[in-house]
């Protein structure tokens, strides 16, 4: 078993309260043109939804394999993904879903999945002992999606 995570609603909460991102740079908002992949409820925005765009840094250990990529999310607090699991909505997208080690280092149980069956795929990359999280990416853009991590 594994649990999917969205962005911890407190790194949102500081980026909304703050107005910049990870970088410095100011936050971007603006109004969905729909089909927006947001980081903090895991769905795609409806058209005309506010939102913000930027720079995330998933929180790695100190590692060279720590990256920012842009990402959605509400401009406002939102409730959240509606479970933990894998998020019904994203089925059928195809992800990297990127293996890391308790170092942070990128895992070789790293692959490219088309979407079916993504708790299968995801078993069988988390059936690695070595391998602690799995960060789902964007495909064409690289972006972060979610982190999953094993069922405690």
């Amino acid at each position: 078993m594994f649990t999917v995570h969205a962005i911890d609603p407190a790194i949102l909460e500081s980026v909304r309260g703050k107005g910049i991102d990870v970088s410095g740079n100011p936050v971007v908002e603006q109004d969905a043109s729909g089909g927006e992949p947001l980081r903090c409820c895991l769905r795609d925005a409806v058209a005309g939804e506010r939102l913000m765009l930027f720079g995330f840094e998933p929180v790695l250990p100190a590692s060279p394999y720590r990256e920012i990529g842009a990402v959605f999310a509400h401009a406002r607090r939102c409730d959240g993904p509606a479970g933990t699991g894998y998020p019904e909505g994203w089925r059928d997208r195809s992800q990297v879903l990127r293996a890391y080690d308790a170092r942070g280092w990128i895992h070789p149980a790293t692959r490219v999945h088309d979407g079916k069956d993504p708790e299968g795929v995801i078993a069988d990359v988390l059936s690695d002992a070595a391998v602690v999280r799995v960060d789902s990416r964007n495909v064409a853009y690289g972006c972060f999606m979610f982190t999953v991590t094993r069922s405690t």
